[in-house]
Parts: C-alpha cells; structure tokens; sequence
C-alpha cells in the first residue's frame, strides 16, 4: 500500500479545493433523503411506500437528468450548465413541501432532473486533474469525502426535522443545495484536458498533458439537431458503449440499491424501536467504516472488481436487519461499510478507464443515473417490505437482489474480456488492427 500517494495529491492546491467544495456540497443532498422520509412520514403520516415513492420520484428525476446534464458539461462547459440547477434548487424546494403528496412527488420529480449534479461534476473534474494512474486515490478521496458528508447529512437532517420542522428543514434543504451549486460555478473546475488547471503533475507546479485529447469546439447552436445530439440521440454518441461499460454500469445501479434500502432500513428499524433520535450514532459507524475502507483502498496499488466488492457488501448487509438497537445496528453496518467507499471507488475508476475523454461527461452522467435509478427501485421496494414483512425483509431482500446483479456482471464482463482478448489476438497475428472498433475496447477514443 502506497499512503504517501495521500499527501502527494492534497499538495495540489485546485484538487484539494475541489475535494473540499464537492464535501460541503453534497451536504444538503445527504441530508434530504432522511428529512422527506420523516416529512412523508411523521408531517404528512403516510407509509414507508410513499415516502419511498416520493426518495423515487427525486432519483428518477436525476436518472434522466445526469446523462444530459453530462453531455451539457461536454458541449458548453460547467458554469452554463449548472444555471438550471442553481435556479430550480431554491424554487422547487420552497414549494414542494407545501404541496398535497401527488403534486410533491410530481414537484420531486422535477427537482431531481434539475439537481445539481455534485457527484458526475466531480468525478469527470478529478479524471483530468490527476493523472490516470492515481485516479484511484483521487476518487477514493473524494469518496470518504462523501462518506463524511453522509455522517453529517442525516444527522442535519433529523436535527431539522426534530428541532424546528419538516416543512422548514426542506426549505433551507434548497437554499442550500442552490449554494452549493454557486460555489461549485465559482470554483470551476476543469472537465476537459487544455484547460486551466487539468491534469495537474501530482507534487509539482507543472501542467501536464497526459492522455491529451482534442478539445473540439461547442457546434454550432443553429444547428437544428443540436437538441437531439445533446440528448446523446445519435448513434455516434453511444458508441463508447460496451459489455464492460454496462456491466460497471450495473454495479453502480447495485449500489445505489443497498444504499438506498439500507437508508430506509435504518430508519425503519430505529423508528419501530421509538429510537429516531439515535440515528445518528448509527451513521457514525456506517459512514466511518466506509471511510477506513476508501482509505485502505486509495492506497491499494491495484484496482479490485467492483462487481467482487458490491458482491461481498451485499450480502453483509442482510445481519443488519435483525438489529433491536442503535449500537447493535451501528456494528453491524461496519463490515458493509468498509466496502461501500471501495465500491464507488472502483466503479468510476474502471468507468473512467473504459471511456474516451470527450465521451466522458455523458458516461459520468449515465453513471450517476444508473446509481440513481438502483436508488429509485430500493427506496419503494426496501419500504414496501418493510410495511409489508418488516425492517429485517427490506435488508435480506435487498442484499440478496444485488449479489444476484454482482453474478450477472461477473458472467458479462468474462464474456466481453475473452471477446477483447480473441480480437487483439486475431489483430496482431493478422496485423489488421484497423478493422477494430477504436471504441470498443479498454483506453481508445472513439472516431470522429
């Protein structure tokens, strides 16, 4: 393991600004999961299912958002795509909570689609302010980054919900959510090789151009199918797409499922033992033990399958729902959680990997949307169990669904890594490289 790889990349000042900014930022986001559960919840005094239709409608939202959001980022740059995001962060949430629970899950909707994307924003950022090879460590920090954000989140939130009122908390939720977005707008952070401040040399002064690909100039905005182009609705723009890619994409729908259902279990469980106000210890133990395992990983000197990882947190979850108490709940999430920093680790990393530069806002943007839409299936279906069985259900059926989704990936991505072994094979004994797909396989940017 390699610590000292820590101290080489926070000695660059714009990457630990951006790790910082992306920390504080996520904040209010973390915080809102809890806070609409107990405004659905306690507020409004409907069921687990609805609060979980509602955390859905939020994550559907930023499924279909993320990959557009993406490719804006791509086409015009991050301060133009962000202005919708500061906008309808503030105007959504200081009129949702007044709203009847149909319109609320309609007005989440919109909210999701028009979040400020934190997380596809921050993960393209680091891919070019780092080298590749220290990637994995860039990401792991930004991961225990998020885990911290998720001890202070949830905790935010049910202090809000508790000391002053649901209605209220989800308010300041936006105004909140909206700076966010202002500073992010502030700081800027390059999303592309050439400009100011990518790819930095991690402990030196100097501006390295490493992997460097073409910036091409935004199209011409006249252009009648710029709409459907930014959308990514040509045939071109999916080429970056293979077995690989969707199996990785997989992996993060996975995690967002046992995230999700693990989110709603817990407050299932310390709510059916009248114990709400201890949430918080809970999320001390999940969210530290998932700091302690980005940390082991950000050092590891080779990257692990994200499909193993999800595997193994999957199935660790399931003890969790046999838990009678905060303490008990909290050790028992330690074991899933020094796994669920790695996860996200691992996944972007290969993501990162596995697509072209220019293709990579989009592929961060679907990223970030399958993880959401995994979070908008666990929301609904760990509630539904949990009204239906109770909160033990909502844990064992969730774990066993995503160790079932980690095998599926397994078996595709053997299949894509013995056809991409066969090709290069068939390549350099033919000396035909040139009928290959330039997309298709690990590090090639697609043609233009």
């Amino acid at each position: 393991m390699n610590f000292a790889a820590y101290r080489e990349i926070l000695a660059v000042g714009p990457v630990r600004r951006l790790l910082i900014i992306a920390m504080f930022a996520r904040i209010p986001h973390a915080a809102a999961g809890v806070l609409l559960t107990l405004h659905v919840v306690e507020t409004m005094k409907l069921s687990y299912a609805s609060a979980g239709l509602v955390a859905a409608a939020i994550t559907i939202g930023m499924a279909f958002g993320a990959p557009w959001r993406g490719r804006l980022v791509d086409i015009h740059g991050l301060r133009r795509a962000l202005v919708p995001s500061v906008v309808a962060e503030v105007a959504v949430w200081s009129v949702a909570p007044l709203l009847s629970f149909q319109f609320l899950v309609v007005a989440a909707f919109i909210g999701g689609i028009f979040a400020v994307p934190i997380f596809s924003v921050v993960r393209q950022a680091l891919s070019v302010m780092v080298p590749q090879a220290q990637r994995r460590t860039a990401y792991a920090l930004d991961s225990m980054g998020a885990e911290i954000t998720f001890m202070i989140g949830p905790a935010a939130g049910v202090l809000l919900a508790t000391t002053i009122h649901t209605v209220v908390g989800l308010v300041i939720i936006g105004l909140t959510a909206s700076m966010a977005g202002v500073f992010l707008m502030i700081f800027n952070p390059p999303t592309r090789t050439g400009q100011k401040g990518s790819f930095v040399a991690v402990g030196s002064a100097e501006v390295a151009p490493i992997d460097a690909v073409e910036d091409r100039p935004a199209p011409d905005l006249a252009d009648k199918n710029i709409l459907l182009r930014m959308w990514g609705g040509t045939r071109h723009n999916l080429r970056w797409v293979n077995i690989a890619v969707l199996a990785i994409l997989g992996t993060s729908l996975g995690a967002g499922l046992v995230l999700a259902g693990t989110n709603v279990g817990m407050v299932a469980i310390m709510r059916e033992n009248d114990v709400v106000g201890d949430l918080g210890i809970v999320f001390l133990f999940w969210c530290g033990a998932s700091i302690v395992g980005g940390i082991l990983y950000g050092a590891l000197k080779r990257s692990i399958n994200p499909l193993w990882l999800l595997m193994a947190m999957a199935l660790l979850i399931i003890p969790m729902g046999f838990a009678t108490d905060a303490w008990t709940l909290g050790l028992l999430s330690i074991l899933p959680g020094l796994l669920c920093a790695p996860v996200l680790t691992s996944s972007a990393e290969h993501i990162a990997d596995l697509v072209s530069e220019r293709r990579r806002g989009e592929a961060m943007g679907w990223y970030g949307s399958s993880m959401t839409i995994g979070s908008a299936m666990g929301s609904p279906f760990a509630g539904a169990m949990i009204d239906r069985i109770g909160p033990w259900a909502g844990f064992a059926i969730i774990g066993a669904i995503c160790g079932t989704l980690a095998i599926i990936g397994l078996i595709a991505m053997s299949v894509w890594n013995r056809r991409r072994n066969a090709a290069l094979a068939k390549s350099a004994t033919s000396k035909l490289g040139a009928e290959l797909d330039p997309d298709e396989f690990l590090g090639q940017p697609d043609p233009v």
